[in-house]
């Protein structure tokens, strides 16, 4: 297993006066542990690191302030650099089942007698809740990510445990002689239905 994994964290937004402050873009669900001070974050496909000095919402944005980005000028010529940060890969939320998404995408989709029916290729957040996309023989089903569902995410064994519910992961009126195999994260959340 690699001691680190490179995640994006945020992209640099649009300048913020005339000091150096930035806007930032978020692609991370804990900008106050990425972006706190003192923090350094790197610059995608490069090995020029950025010190964090200071950062404060402002507007329901995340403004921040790097190290060395003293005026308007440097602000705006950041514009559009993609940071990174190394995580270790075992590394997870604060919260209790609460999954990174490069912790889910690659899990084997299981029923609860081990039949294996897919595997996990995106996570992706709505607003009402987060949706495991599985990949079954080729074709995307998206799977709401609620306990109710999905009852246990077992990332040492890799995989992800589906409740087998008729339509779940086929397209009801399907006959492929097999209704068992119709079961069942920049942070994905289990929620309720």
């Amino acid at each position: 297993m690699p001691r680190s994994i490179e995640v994006t964290i945020g992209v640099v937004g649009r300048a913020h006066g005339i000091r150096g402050d930035v806007m930032i873009d978020l692609r991370t669900d804990e900008p106050e542990r990425r972006f706190a001070t003192g923090a350094v974050v790197r610059v995608e496909g490069s090995r020029r690191t950025l010190t964090v000095t200071k950062s404060a919402w402002h507007g329901g944005r995340l403004m921040v302030h790097f190290q060395g980005m003293d005026d308007r000028n440097a602000a705006e010529a950041a514009r559009g650099t993609v940071l990174v940060c190394d995580v270790d890969p075992a590394e997870l939320p604060e919260e209790d089942d609460e999954y990174y998404d490069r912790q889910l995408v690659g899990l084997q989709a299981v029923l609860a007698d081990g039949t294996v029916v897919g595997e996990v290729s995106q996570v992706v957040h709505l607003p009402a809740q987060d949706l495991l996309v599985i990949d079954v023989d080729g074709e995307e089903r998206m799977v709401p990510f609620v306990t109710e569902l999905v009852p246990r995410v077992d990332l040492a064994a890799g995989e992800v445990e589906l409740v087998a519910q008729p339509g779940l992961l086929a397209d009801e009126g399907d006959d492929d002689g097999d209704d068992e195999a119709k079961g069942h994260d920049e942070d994905a959340e289990r929620g309720a239905p």
